[in-house]
């Protein structure tokens, strides 16, 4: 079985959720983490070749990110490759929320996207369930709203 490629990207930071993900990921999956211990213009030339190039391309936000790139990313992504594009929001991560006018713009953001046609999730596991019934060739992206 040839493998997905998926490239996860969203929040940096100190943020845990890739270490979260990888490991619930099956072996047909193959992630590819854009997170190095010293960032280098070969480490961004690889990134971004990664985000080009790979079947799906996964945005996990959370409240442990200090800017709003990764959102500006997935709604720019949203319009251009719906179908290989999902986002994982977590409103809650590490001991950080979104909260208030923030926590708003956020859900409307997932909203957004999911009316492209995006899969949206809310938790981890449900987005590596997802991931885990992909298969090369054959990717079915279905619309989805944040399951609340």
């Amino acid at each position: 079985m040839e493998k997905v490629n998926v490239f996860l990207g969203g929040t940096c930071a100190d943020s845990t959720w890739r270490e979260e993900l990888m490991p619930m990921l099956g072996e047909q999956v193959e992630a590819f983490n854009p997170v190095v211990p010293n960032w280098t213009p070969e480490c961004q030339a690889v990134e971004d070749f990664h985000r080009q190039t790979d079947d799906v391309i996964v945005y996990v936000i959370t409240p442990e990110g200090e800017g709003f790139y990764s959102f500006v990313e997935v709604t720019d992504d949203s319009n251009k490759r719906p179908e290989s594009t999902v986002l994982c929001v977590l409103e809650s991560a590490n001991g950080k929320s979104f909260e208030g006018h923030t926590l708003k713009c956020v859900r409307k953001t997932a909203k957004l996207v999911a009316e492209n046609g995006v899969m949206v999730f809310s938790d981890l596991q449900s987005l590596a369930a997802y991931l885990n019934t992909m298969s090369k060739g054959q990717i079915n992206i279905n619309k989805n709203l944040i399951k609340k």
